[in-house]
């Protein structure tokens, strides 16, 4: 029996699992959301309160401190706040899941050790709940985009389909990584410090063209700063995102999520072995 709900997952692919178990997977995301801030006075609204202070301490930090500006701008703080802030967003969706999954079958042990459960839905909920705060750092950007500049550009409807491909690369960086923290614990060690590396070796703080050339492709490297400059080209400077190197990302994005699934379901028959 467990042979055949195999066979199937595999022959559904890495999405199959999301759209057939849709409803337990976005129950477990909503209780993931609704965990976080249980017993907590102010309860989901900590969930626009925190980026807010979170832009406070970097602005405090890289605009008035260290008089941080961003090149061919206005050079005003509120400008470079609002640029490092959605640069911010972008990274910390992919840090919380990149940081998280290492350990997100060992901290499930009761569900591995149920035949019947759909591991591979695991980091969906993961992922939903890390879009849900992307949203809410969203709203806030909106809201003090428009308090600060008193129109929204309306290419900001894009950004959704900008941050996507991103999505589709993250969840196959889940699967993998969540397979090999059950094997080799001491991944999750890791990622807290490439994730740390990912946010200074990507444009979300550091304006990747004023460095020099011989650097420049180490940043480009990082699968976040297209995006993270792409995010800006639509919610900031009314720019149409550039569809053909996004459709390029999005292949790349589906390979990676294709191989993360095939080596989660190659490895997850001895994962109630090992736990």
């Amino acid at each position: 029996m467990t042979q055949i709900a195999d066979a199937k997952t595999r022959s559904d692919g890495p999405f199959g699992a999301f759209f057939r178990h849709r409803s337990l997977t976005v129950e477990l995301a909503r209780r993931e959301v609704l965990g976080r801030y249980r017993g907590a006075s102010f309860g989901l609204l900590w969930s626009l309160i925190s980026p807010f202070l979170m832009l406070i301490v970097y602005t405090v930090a890289f605009g008035y401190i260290l008089k941080s500006r961003w090149p061919h701008t206005s050079g005003s703080t509120t400008e470079f706040a609002l640029i490092l802030f959605l640069g911010l967003i972008v990274h910390g969706f992919f840090a919380e899941c990149l940081t998280r999954a290492p350990t997100l079958i060992v901290g499930n042990t009761n569900l591995v050790k149920r035949i019947i459960f759909p591991l591979e839905i695991l980091p969906w909920p993961m992922v939903l709940s890390a879009l849900f705060h992307v949203f809410a750092n969203c709203i806030v950007f909106a809201i003090l985009f428009l308090a600060f500049n008193h129109y929204l550009p309306w290419t900001i409807v894009f950004l959704p389909l900008v941050i996507l491909p991103l999505v589709i690369l993250t969840v196959g960086v889940v699967w993998f990584l969540a397979a090999l923290g059950v094997y080799m614990r001491d991944i999750s060690q890791i990622t807290g410090v490439l994730a740390t590396a990912m946010l200074f070796l990507s444009s979300a703080i550091v304006p990747v063209e004023t460095l020099p050339e011989r650097y420049q492709f180490v940043f480009a490297l990082n699968p976040l700063t297209y995006i993270i400059n792409q995010a800006r080209a639509v919610a900031i400077w009314g720019n149409l995102p550039n569809f053909i190197g996004l459709g390029l990302y999005t292949i790349i994005a589906l390979a990676v999520a294709q191989l993360g699934f095939i080596w989660f379901n190659k490895t997850k028959r001895g994962f109630a072995d090992v736990l």
